[in-house]
C-alpha cells in the first residue's frame, strides 16, 4: 500500500489524538527513515528523544535479539536473570540506591507521585490526606487523569475533570513563588530540568540550584523528570548537572528502551523507595526481561560518556547555526545540547511540512515553535544538510 492508502485507513479507524505530518515510515537506521513509497528523510525529532541512539541501533537490536531467544515476560511474580543486574547498573549510573521499573514515561510520573506521598505520610509525617505536591506552569509530565490535574495545557487539561487534588502550580523559573507555594505538607516539587513539549524551555540560571536548595530546607523530595531531557539529550547523561544539582528522585523513560519497547523508572536512595513492601505498587510488564536486557545495553552505552560528548559537540554547531538565523525569521532559539526549540516569527506547522518535502522529519509545539532534536547518531554532514534546508525554508517563507 502507498502513502495515500495506508493515511486513509489512519484517519478512517484510529482516534484522531494526534496531528501527525503526512508521511508514513516503513524503515529507519540511524538517522534516517524511509517511507512506503522509497523516500528517504532525517529524523531530526528522534521519536522525542525516545531514540536517542538512533534506530535499530546494532548494540540495542543485538541485545533485544539475543534476549527474545530466550525468555521476554515472567512478571514480578519470579525474578528473571536480567532484573537484578539492570536495577544496580541503573541505580550504580544515577548515582541511587534503589529502582522501580515501569513501562511509559507517565507510569514513572504516577510512581513518582505515590511514591512522594507514601513517603511524606510515612517518613515525614504529613497528616493523613494533607500531601501537596509543587508543580510548574507549561508543565507536560504525561496524560493520565492525575498528571493532566496540574497541566496549564488546555488541549491536555479541558474536558478531563474532575481532577485530583493535592497540587500547586508556580510559574517556571519563579524562585519566590515556589519558595512561598512549599510548606510543611509539601512532599515534592516535579520539575523538568528543562520543558520538552512547552517549547524546549531553559529555566534560569541557578534555578535548579534553588530548587534543590528550597527542597532540603523544607523537607520535600526533588524530583527530576528527565524523561526527555536525560540520557545523554543535553550533552551530560542527566540535564540537572548542568547546575551540578542532585535531584533525591530521577524519573526515566523514553532513550531509556532504546527506540525498541518502552522501558522507564524511577530511581532514588533506599530511605525514599523503600517505603514500599510487596503488592503496594507494581506492573505486569514492568522490568520484563526484553526490557531490562535493552536497558542494560542502553546504560553500557551511556557509560562510556561517547554520546554525551557528541552531543555537547554537534549541540555546540547546532546552537551556533540556529543563532545565526535572521531575527527577522527566528525570534529565539533556545535549548542544550542536540536539542532545541526555535521560536518562529509566524506558525510553525508550515515549516515543518515544508521542510517534509525536502526530507527533514521536524515537528512543531505550540503553534510557533520548532522542535529539533535529532539522533545522537548523527553526523555533522547530516545536521548541517538539515540545517540548510531549514534555512532555504525559513527564506522561502
Amino acid at each position: 500500500m502507498n502513502t495515500q492508502e495506508l493515511r486513509a485507513l489512519s484517519d478512517e479507524h484510529s482516534a484522531h489524538n494526534y496531528h501527525p505530518l503526512p508521511v508514513v515510515i516503513a524503515e529507519a537506521e540511524g538517522a534516517w527513515v524511509t517511507d512506503v513509497d522509497g523516500k528517504r528523510y532525517l529524523d531530526m525529532l528522534s521519536a522525542y528523544s525516545a531514540v536517542n541512539f538512533g534506530h535499530r541501533h546494532p548494540r540495542l537490536v543485538e541485545a533485544a535479539r539475543r534476549q527474545l531467544e530466550r525468555v521476554t515476560l515472567v512478571s514480578r511474580a519470579f525474578d528473571h536473570d536480567q532484573f537484578g543486574p539492570f536495577v544496580a547498573e541503573l541505580a550504580e549510573l544515577a548515582g541511587k540506591e534503589m529502582v522501580l521499573p515501569m513501562n511509559s514515561g507517565a507510569e514513572a510520573v504516577e510512581t513518582a507521585l505515590k511514591t512522594a506521598r507514601k513517603w511524606g505520610y510515612e517518613v515525614k509525617g504529613v497528616p493523613a490526606d494533607q500531601a501537596n505536591i509543587v508543580t510548574f506552569e507549561g508543565n507536560f509530565h504525561g496524560r493520565t487523569t492525575t498528571i493532566v490535574s496540574f497541566s496549564t495545557d488546555p488541549d491536555a487539561r479541558n474536558s478531563y475533570g474532575p481532577f485530583t487534588p493535592g497540587f500547586r502550580t508556580v510559574p517556571y523559573g519563579d524562585v519566590e513563588a515556589l519558595r512561598a507555594a512549599v510548606d510543611e505538607n509539601t512532599v515534592g516539587v516535579l520539575i523538568e530540568p528543562i520543558q520538552g513539549e512547552a517549547g524546549v524551555n531553559v529555566p534560569p540560571s541557578g534555578f535548579l540550584t534553588a530548587v534543590r536548595e528550597i527542597c532540603t530546607a523544607r523537607g520535600a523530595l526533588m524530583i527530576a523528570d528527565e524523561i526527555q531531557s536525560g540520557l545523554g539529550r543535553t550533552g551530560t547523561t542527566f540535564a540537572v548537572e548542568h547546575e551540578n544539582v542532585v535531584p533525591d528522585v530521577y524519573i526515566l523513560g523514553k532513550a531509556l528502551g532504546g527506540g525498541i519497547l518502552p522501558v522507564s523508572a524511577v530511581v532514588a536512595d533506599r530511605d525514599v523507595l523503600g517505603v514500599f513492601k510487596p503488592g503496594q505498587h507494581g506492573s505486569t510488564f514492568g522490568g520484563n526481561p526484553l526490557a531490562c536486557a535493552v536497558a542494560r545495553e542502553v546504560i553500557a552505552m551511556l557509560r562510556t560518556g561517547e554520546f554525551q560528548e557528541r552531543s555537547r559537540t554537534l549541540g555546540a554547531h547546532l546552537h551556533a547555526r540556529l543563532g545565526a538565523l535572521p531575527p527577522e525569521q527566528v525570534r529565539e532559539v533556545r535549548g542544550r545540547g542536540l536539542w532545541a526549540g526555535v521560536e518562529l516569527n509566524g506558525k510553525a506547522r508550515p515549516v515543518s511540512e515544508r521542510l517534509m518535502e525536502r526530507g527533514v522529519l521536524a515537528k512543531e509545539t505550540h503553534e510557533t515553535t520548532l522542535r529539533l532534536a535529532p539522533p545522537l547518531v548523527v553526523s555533522q554532514e547530516d545536521l548541517d544538510w538539515a540545517l540548510d534546508r531549514l534555512e532555504a525554508v525559513l527564506s522561502e517563507m
